[in-house]
């Protein structure tokens, strides 16, 4: 028994696999008899627990050779349809899981009868991909050393196409990748009892595609016959019956019947027939179902604009989540070749993938020449996806550009609009009665308030921003007068008075106070009030160091009373603060850094030493620098965030990053994984809308 057969070829694990001399023992005889076999071993996988088999090591052999049989078409063999597979499957899993099996090894055997090799060795290879979830590679390798005979089609001559056990693992493989097959889904006796001729003849290829026979119907090609036959011979054409009297006089068959009641059911809005008619199209338009021609001759292969058309309404009724049927006289060679087509341009499959995919599911499908056909125009159908890809991306990106420029204003009731604008009206009214209110303190002449008109725009964040720029001063213009003159102390005006020039003193030299005239408002206000020079109705620079020294100091007489209107001004802007003004220096560079520092002298007590002044408490306006939740950083003041706020901010934070580390690290603890209490290693089977089904048999 030792030399009887081949070495055991290692799939991990319990599971192997290895050949016998035709006709193979049965299964009884070799483990009866397993105390004298000492088999050797060959491939084994890398991660393997047994490196070589133990002398004490005990085997349990099984075979499928007479339990699960291909039926052919014509010369075709294998590979074993999806059911079969299904069955396979089971029965591994099935002694995987037997406890008097537990000490054991499994070795899956079959007869050294090239076929039946090839078949076997393809369901040990699916079990490992399909159940135990590993990559077609690594399925092969086991038995990549071993030579196999290769599959052919179902024609009756010589085979000129042939598919390998690897096409066949990665044509499964991309189809459970692309969410074409889940086994997990599967329902077998769906699958068998409508693969069956009498039943109907059809097998969900994909999720979204039927192949099937075409349906018959006798009574309706008789009645085409007798139409032709009184055509020819010139008598006339009989009228055809109505609906009632149709149903009447005749029944459907019942794979035809099952036909339309199961296409009604499972979404089925799209029928493709590619043979010459043998059925009234009208019964399935009547039961809400499209119906399309797209015939060519059997054994030949389609033209490029009937494979684009084809493409192109079935894709439509995938997207929108509907099945397409299709179906030529036997359901296989023409009818694969247009699917296979769809599986390349859509899920990039290979020629060979997708036949060798479609042959597991519905056994038979493209025969002869089209087989080539298929492997010609793989390259040019994948070229046909790449442009469709590009115009569809052109398109979306059109799409999206027109809608951005596109941008309908967003308009505000107009209650709100009105109900800010007198808001506004009602501050900016508030506004200046305190700086009127201001400058008559100052003995200044009352000026009439100036009339405001609401703005005419209805969106409110508009109307808001243009109140709030026009509250602000603008800023002070540079003086233009030449550099020579900026030294002199009195500066001719407009109207040939005197008055002093716009300059910061000396160090420890008090600055003289200024007489002004506040220039007339009105014509009443020229005769009555005094006079602003024309220094005065021009912005004057000041630093932030002379403001801060200005606010410190008491204010005498009218010579505060810019600084008051200017403090008015910023009263009404909202910002609670001077405007940013460039000072003119009296001493050049060096008194412009000794500027800042210049404490503020009160002329009467010029000679002595005068403290430094205390901080401004004008804030800031430049953008605070502390890190804020809010979107927008830059500031009309300085906000300085308390360190508790802080604090808050870097806690929250770290609390979320826990919250993701928690979620990435303890992903088991949230996700429920599926109980294999029943069928380890596969999830719990349900019953699917649209299950697959498998080829028949065709007489």
């Amino acid at each position: 028994m030792a030399n009887s057969c081949e070495p055991l070829c290692h799939f991990g694990g319990r599971l192997y696999f290895t050949s016998f001399p035709h006709p193979a023992p049965r299964p009884d005889d070799i483990n009866r008899g397993e105390s004298n076999c000492r088999p050797c071993l060959r491939g084994q996988l890398q991660a393997s627990t047994s490196a070589t088999p133990d002398d004490d090591a005990k085997y349990y052999y099984f075979t499928i050779d007479d339990q699960l049989v291909y039926l052919s078409f014509f010369q075709d063999w294998g590979p074993l349809n999806l059911a079969m597979v299904y069955k396979a499957c089971i029965l591994i899993h099935e002694l995987l899981q037997d406890k008097d099996l537990s000490s054991h090894r499994l070795v899956l055997y079959s007869s050294n009868d090239p076929r039946r090799k090839a078949n076997a060795a393809l369901l040990m290879a699916l079990y490992v991909m399909i159940v135990q979830h590993r990559p077609p590679w690594e399925a092969f390798h086991p038995i990549a050393e071993l030579e196999f005979m290769p599959f052919r089609d179902a024609g009756r001559g010589r085979s000129d196409f042939n598919l390998s056990i690897q096409d066949c693992l990665w044509g499964i493989y991309k189809a459970t990748q692309n969410g074409l097959l889940d086994m997990n889904e599967f329902d077998v006796e769906d699958y068998e009892y409508y693969e069956k001729v009498e039943n109907g003849d059809w097998n969900w290829l994909t999720p979204n595609f039927i192949a099937l026979a075409s349906p018959v119907d006798t009574y309706w090609i008789k009645r085409e016959k007798e139409k032709r036959l009184h055509e020819l011979q010139g008598n006339t054409i009989p009228a055809s019956p109505t609906k009632g009297e149709l149903a009447l006089q005749r029944k459907l068959s019942t794979p035809f019947q099952n036909c339309l009641d199961y296409f009604e059911k499972r979404n089925v809005k799209l029928v493709v027939r590619l043979n010459n008619p043998l059925y009234d199209r009208q019964v399935f338009l009547d039961r809400g179902i499209g119906h399309t021609e797209l015939y060519f001759d059997d054994g030949t292969n389609p033209t490029d604009e009937i494979v684009r058309r084809f493409i192109d309404m079935a894709d439509e009724v995938v997207e929108q989540g509907g099945v397409v049927a299709v179906h030529c006289k036997a359901g296989l060679g023409r009818t694969g070749t247009l699917i296979g087509a769809y599986l390349v341009w859509k899920y990039n499959f290979t020629a060979s993938e997708a036949i060798a995919f479609m042959r597991i599911v519905r056994p038979g499908s493209v025969v002869g020449p089209q087989q080539q056909y298929m492997y010609l125009k793989q390259l040019e159908w994948a070229k046909w996806a790449a442009v469709d890809e590009m115009k569809r991306t052109e398109a979306a990106t059109t799409a999206v550009a027109l809608r951005q420029t596109v941008v309908t204003p967003a308009t505000p009731p107009a209650e709100s609009d009105e109900e800010e604008n007198m808001n506004m009206i009602t501050e900016l009214t508030t506004t200046t009665t305190m700086t009127t209110t201001t400058t008559t303190s100052l003995s200044i002449p009352k000026t009439p308030p100036p009339a405001i008109v609401p703005p005419v725009t209805p969106a409110r964040h508009v109307a808001a921003a243009q109140a709030r720029a026009k509250a602000i001063s603008p800023p002070g213009q540079p003086r233009k007068t030449p550099a020579p003159k900026r030294s002199s102390l009195a500066v001719e005006d407009s109207d040939g008075e005197k008055e002093e020039a716009d300059v910061l003193p000396q160090l420890g030299v008090a600055p003289p106070v200024r007489r002004t005239r506040p220039k007339p408002v009105s014509a009443q206000t020229r005769m009555v009030g005094p006079r602003i020079t024309a220094s005065e109705q021009r912005p004057t620079r000041v630093t932030r160091s002379t403001a801060a020294a200005a606010a410190n100091k008491p204010m005498v007489g009218l010579a505060s009373t810019t600084t008051m209107m200017t403090t008015a001004r910023t009263l009404r802007s909202g910002n609670g603060q001077a405007p940013n003004k460039i000072p003119r220096l009296a001493n050049g560079a060096a008194a412009r850094n000794n500027a800042a520092s210049t404490p503020a002298v009160n002329p009467t007590t010029a000679t002595r030493r005068q403290p430094r002044a205390p901080p401004s408490p004008v804030p800031s306006r430049l953008p605070t620098l502390v890190p804020t939740r809010r979107g927008n950083h830059q500031s009309t003041t300085s906000v300085q965030e308390s360190p508790a706020a802080i604090a808050a901010v870097v806690k929250a934070a770290q609390a979320q990053q826990q919250n993701a580390d928690w979620m990435t690290n303890n992903a088991s603890q949230v996700v429920e994984k599926s109980s294999k209490s029943e069928r380890p290693n596969l999830r719990p089977i349900r019953r699917r809308r649209s299950s697959f089904s498998a080829a028949d048999v065709v007489a």
